[in-house]
């Protein structure tokens, strides 16, 4: 069953405590970053490594297309496909070795550019500027019901 929910981030503290949530929730699988730039796909990204136990710094792998972490034994790689300019490249730079990894967590900024050279969405975050810039409205679409309930509190 697909479930969506939504909610509005009003500051970093905000997006720190949906970070956790989905940290304590999500440990594998594709996740779409969805957003327009500055919208905090980035930010997201850096507090849910955060959670998950990673120490260093989070970088936007907007020039290396990815940035692998290990975290507790487990592989994540935080891709960003903004200046990807044909998917295909994607299976230039050998995405397929990185998608054969089992139990990893896949975290994907701007799919829309990977077209069939990604997997479909476990879990689908869009987050939304409003039109003062003010707050974030993230929409997110899972079939966990576990989240859902974990979402709701």
């Amino acid at each position: 069953m697909q479930y969506s929910f939504k909610l509005n981030l009003g500051n970093e503290q905000d997006t720190q405590k949906l970070a956790q949530k989905l940290a304590q929730n999500i440990t594998q699988g594709v996740i779409y970053l969805i957003g327009d730039l500055g919208a905090g796909k980035t930010t997201l990204t850096r507090y849910w490594l955060h959670s998950l136990g990673h120490q260093g710094a989070v970088k936007s792998p907007t020039y290396t297309l990815v940035e692998p972490y290990q975290i507790a034994g487990k592989e994540v790689f935080h891709f960003d496909l903004y200046r990807l300019n044909d998917p295909y490249e994607l299976e230039l730079m050998g995405i397929r070795d990185y998608l054969d990894i089992a139990d990893a967590l896949f975290l994907f900024e701007w799919p829309s550019k990977g077209g069939d050279e990604i997997p479909q969405a476990d879990c689908i975050v869009d987050i939304q500027k409003t039109e003062d810039d003010e707050i974030r409205e993230v929409t997110l679409s899972f079939h966990s019901e576990a989240l859902l309930k974990v979402l709701q509190t």
